[in-house]
Formats: structure tokens, C-alpha cells, sequence
């Protein structure tokens, strides 16, 4: 409830004012806001939305109370970049405050939806965090979690697919996943399809990988299909030196490593007459069978094949269907 209309509802009610009522008959005066209410109820009234008052301000409370979110929405962050957000608050104070919840099985506890990075740089640097309190179903707090994250810029694209994978697998509905993301159908499905083609250890070795986008993780999906490639993949990413790599570099060495090999053209072969010379070439692949006729050689016999390959294909279309 909102700071104005608490005031607006406590400044209406008509409390008894001692034994005697505004009437001057010694009974209270009536007031429809009280009317079948003692006193007592009255000021539970109050009580319960100053207590709703406070679950939606913004407190200062223990970091240590603050447990993680039941559904992870990021990967882990550099330590540069952690670092980098300690000194900002260190310097400049904590500008943005989190969201939680009263812990719902947690006397006295909290749990988070979103802030999770400032929650880490304040735990770190031992002081108290700005929170907004508010109760909330699981539901809820996906949906909080999700939306605010979505629209932060440095939301990459796989964290956004493992968190809806997550949610799917954690027995959601599409249309809560969707509002907890802000997309629509289309970009839910390809988000879902993306997390669960790549394996999850793969995924958290590379991480975040900001300039990676979906058609790079489509694509890497496609090349871990290979043969070989997944078992090549995990003896890659545990290298010792894979893990001193940024994201964006271990998303890049990976992406080579599995890259299918580049086939040599073939050669062409050379078409020659019944005495050995050569008037053209031909190349034979799995798909397609080029004729080259040199018409400086026998430019004649290019122009007479051209014009005799319709016969040719017919009679051979007359023998296949004789076979048949």
C-alpha cells in the first residue's frame, strides 16, 4: 500500500475520543469505518498497513540474511568485473537497491529476486544493503526476477535461455516464462531450444560470452552435432588454461575448435581422346558432375554435344524405364 493512501485511510476513521462521543451522549460517535470494530480491531488495522507499508519500502538489512533465488537467471561474473562493482559502491554508495522476499521457509531470512551481483560486492565489503521487502509467490518472483533482469543491457542472450530452460524444466508455464522474459512465443521457443541443445557443462565453462548472440550459440549447437566434436569440446574447455580465458575468448576457441574441416576442392580431371589428347575436364563430386568442353580445342564438338544431350537423355530414360 502506498505511503499517501495508508495516511488517507488513518486520517478518515473516527476513533472514540475517552468515555465520552462527539454527541456528548457518552457513546461514540458512529463511524462507518468502525462500525461492529473495538478499538483494538481499529488499531490492528493500522497496524497491518504500516506492516504493508514496510514490506514495500526501502530497508537496510544484513546481507548474510540474503539467500540466492531458487532459479538461477545468470552466470558467473569475471572477477574483474566484480571488482569493478565493489570499488563503484565503495566509492559512490549503493545507488540501486535490491529486491527480496521474506524467506518463505526461513524465519527471519530473505530471499532474493533480483541484485544478485550488488549482493555480492556488498557482502564483500561488509556493510548494509538497500532492499525493497516484498512478499511474493514463487511465481511472482520469477516473473520480478526475470523482467528486471531482461531488460538490464547486459543480460546476454544464453543467460536468458538457460533462465527459461530452467523455468520450463522447474514446472512453469510458457505464458509465466514469457512474462517473466518479455518475449512473445517465437522468441521463447528459440531461447529454450538454444539451453537445451548445448549440455549446461559446456555452457557454464564458456559463460556469459556478451558477444555471442543466438545464431553464434545456434550455430555452435549445429558443430557439437559432429561427430567427435562433443568429446573434442570437453577435453578442450578442461585445459588449464581455458578457465584464464574471458568468456567471449573461451566461446571463441571453442567455436574454432569444433568448426567442421574444410574439404580440398577436387581437382579436375582431364577428358581426352582415344589417341590422349585432352579437349576438356570433368569433376565427379557426391552431388554434381561437371563437363567442361576447351572450345578452343574442339569448340565443334561443345556446340554438337549440347545439342545431341536432350537425345541422350531420352534414350536413356527409354532404357531405364525398360528395366523398370
Amino acid at each position: 500500500m502506498a505511503r499517501k493512501n495508508l495516511l488517507s485511510d488513518i486520517s478518515s476513521m473516527q476513533l472514540p475520543s475517552g468515555n465520552s462521543g462527539a454527541d456528548g451522549a457518552g457513546k461514540p460517535a458512529y463511524s462507518p469505518h468502525l462500525s461492529g470494530m473495538s478499538s483494538q480491531g481499529a488499531i490492528g488495522a493500522v497496524s497491518r498497513s504500516i506492516e504493508q507499508l514496510k514490506a514495500h519500502a526501502v530497508l537496510d538489512l544484513d546481507p548474510t540474511l540474503i539467500e540466492a533465488s531458487f532459479v538461477a537467471d545468470r552466470l558467473e561474473s569475471s572477477q574483474e568485473h566484480h571488482q569493478v562493482l565493489v570499488e563503484s559502491i565503495r566509492e559512490h554508495g549503493q545507488q540501486v537497491p535490491v529486491m527480496v522476499r521474506p524467506h518463505p521457509a526461513k524465519e527471519g531470512r530473505f530471499q532474493i529476486a533480483y541484485g544478485r551481483r550488488r549482493l555480492l560486492a556488498i557482502r564483500e565489503l561488509g556493510i548494509k544493503i538497500k532492499a525493497i521487502v516484498k512478499p511474493m509467490s514463487d511465481e511472482q518472483l520469477v516473473v520480478a526476477q526475470g523482467q528486471e533482469n531482461s531488460a538490464r543491457k547486459d543480460l546476454t542472450f544464453i543467460e536468458k535461455a538457460l533462465f527459461a530452460a530452467r523455468l520450463e524444466q522447474a514446472g512453469y508455464s510458457r505464458e509465466t516464462i514469457m512474462a517473466a522474459l518479455t518475449v512473445d512465443k517465437t522468441g521463447l521457443s528459440r531461447l529454450i531450444s538454444s539451453a537445451v541443445k548445448i549440455p549446461h557443462d559446456l555452457i557454464e565453462a564458456i559463460g556469459a560470452a556478451p558477444s555471442a548472440g543466438r545464431d553464434r550459440w545456434g550455430e555452435l549447437s549445429l558443430r557439437l552435432e559432429a561427430s567427435g566434436a562433443m568429446a573434442k569440446a570437453r577435453m578442450l574447455v578442461a585445459a588449464p588454461d581455458f578457465a584464464t580465458l574471458v568468456s567471449d575468448d573461451r566461446f571463441n576457441r571453442l567455436f574454432a575448435a569444433v568448426a567442421p574441416k574444410a574439404t580440398r576442392p577436387q581437382r579436375p580431371t582431364s577428358l581426352k581422346t582415344i589417341d590422349g589428347s585432352r579437349f576438356g575436364n570433368f569433376k565427379n563430386d557426391e552431388r554434381v558432375l561437371t563437363v567442361s568442353i576447351d572450345k578452343k580445342i574442339a569448340g565443334d564438338f561443345a556446340s554438337y554435344l549440347l545439342g545431341a544431350l536432350p537425345e541422350l537423355y531420352a534414350e536413356f530414360a527409354g532404357k531405364q524405364k525398360e528395366k523398370s
